[in-house]
């Protein structure tokens, strides 16, 4: 994630804040505001935590010996049951 990205998030996280501040001015410290209140303050630690991350993902190593295992035979005619050709038109038309 871009600082640029990161920091609109932050923004976006201060704006909800400031919105659920206002319902808990006139709504007063009902449970549905408290539940709002957890959520931003989840959202804000989750959000802190991308900027001590990589810019770019790291791959997942793969385990010695894993796998995937594609079978030969052909797929059941029913998946494709109207589905259309890309670029051709339609199946059987």
């Amino acid at each position: 994630m871009s600082s640029t990205e990161i920091h609109e998030l932050q923004r976006t996280i201060g704006q909800l804040r400031h919105c659920v501040g206002a319902l808990r001015g006139r709504y007063g410290d009902i449970p549905a505001v408290r539940r709002l209140m957890n959520d931003i303050e989840r959202l804000d630690i989750d959000s802190s935590e991308f900027s001590a991350t990589p810019s770019t993902p790291v791959p997942r190593p793969a385990a010695e010996g894993e796998f995937v295992v594609v079978p030969d035979t052909p797929y059941d005619p029913a998946l494709w049951q109207g589905a259309d050709d890309e670029g051709v038109g339609g199946y059987h038309r």
